[in-house]
């Protein structure tokens, strides 16, 4: 294991466009990915890597990249038909996710599951088999709940994921394969826990309601709940559109990333951002670059916008942001978290 953490932090180790200071540590965060359904003919006939052509020197452009794996990943397995969508990807999306720069994918969610354990169990073994790590699933609810750790620069991040969505059937018991519910008996304990040998924790959830920009009461209160056991960074999927951002005692909460390379029609997933988190003393800074997603126009490969275009993303953005007490400035081009004054926390403990 130590062979394999040694081998992925080497990977990951890359020159962001506007370089870190000294120590300082580059997360580059995305939404969904779904790499099967509508978009299937597409990645069948371009390959696998075609989803992350425009977007790959951006992810590729810090220290590690993470994203919501919405599907397994196998080519076996019983389909779970009591829902209405099921998916599942080709095992030849493990190395194209690898070759785009993820080194770390949350499994916690409503899909990890369309294939049985079975198919789980596949996703697990090719990520592992491609240095990625992977948080929130796992053979039994000790394992869903284990932090994945990966030691960058000297700093120890641990990462924690938990789906609060139907079926609750794919959450995972003592004795049955699943995902780590998002109860906050489970993920208070588990972040104080991470937080004891962590320089940085970061949480996500699956959570929310689809197509609504702005999160839910609970979403709130469990993110706040995650924020005061420790976590730095919240990261929230499902909605499949963006949510606002909010900052929280030194924290930073992004309710819903939207969709990434995700392979739907939805006319409702338009745009999305790439959150470039860097953490120096707590969360130093938060960078959004825009995306095109609307996949009836991109085909199927998410796009950076252009200056314009990518502003009024970030119009719309700091629009259902505001709530929160939070906003987004422009500096130089670039889209910044305004963090304010008395915003940073000692990330050592």
């Amino acid at each position: 294991m130590l062979r394999k953490l040694v081998l992925l932090t080497c990977l990951c180790l890359c020159t962001p466009t506007h370089p870190a200071r000294g120590g300082e540590i580059v997360i580059n965060a995305v939404g969904d990915i779904m790499l099967a359904g509508s978009g299937t003919p597409v990645y069948s006939r371009l390959g696998y890597d075609y989803p992350f052509a425009a977007t790959r020197k951006y992810l590729q452009r810090g220290d590690l990249a993470i994203g919501n794996l919405e599907s397994p990943i196998t080519s076996r397995g019983d389909e779970f038909r009591d829902k209405r969508f099921r998916f599942r990807a080709e095992p030849a999306a493990a190395a194209a996710l690898r070759e785009a720069g993820f080194s770390v994918l949350t499994l916690a969610n409503n899909h990890v599951l369309d294939y049985g354990s079975v198919g789980l169990q596949d996703t697990a073994d090719l990520l592992d088999r491609y240095g990625i790590l992977h948080s929130g699933a796992g053979k039994n609810l000790g394992e869903a709940r284990q932090a994945v750790t990966i030691t960058i620069k000297g700093k120890r991040l641990a990462f924690l994921a938990y789906s609060l969505t139907f079926p609750d059937k794919f959450y995972a018991s003592d004795s049955t394969p699943g995902t780590a519910p998002g109860y906050p008996s489970f993920f208070a304990d588990d972040i104080a826990k991470a937080r004891q040998t962590a320089d940085y924790v970061i949480v996500s959830f699956h959570w929310g309601t689809e197509r609504a920009e702005r999160p839910h009461s609970r979403q709130v209160a469990a993110a706040h709940q995650a924020i005061d056991a420790g976590a730095d960074v919240v990261l929230g999927h499902h909605p499949h559109v963006l949510q606002g951002i909010e900052r929280y005692k030194g924290g930073v909460i992004l309710y819903s990333l939207g969709n990434f390379a995700f392979g739907s029609l939805s006319p409702s997933s338009r745009q999305s951002v790439i959150a470039r988190i860097t953490l120096g003393e707590g969360v130093r800074e938060v960078e959004f670059i825009p995306l095109n997603v609307l996949n009836r126009t991109v085909r199927f490969q998410p796009r950076v916008m252009e200056a314009g275009r990518g502003d009024a993303v970030i119009a719309h953005l700091n629009r259902i942001s505001a709530h929160l007490g939070t906003a987004i400035v422009s500096d130089g081009g670039r889209h910044l978290l305004d963090m304010g004054k008395d915003n940073q926390r000692v990330a050592a403990r």
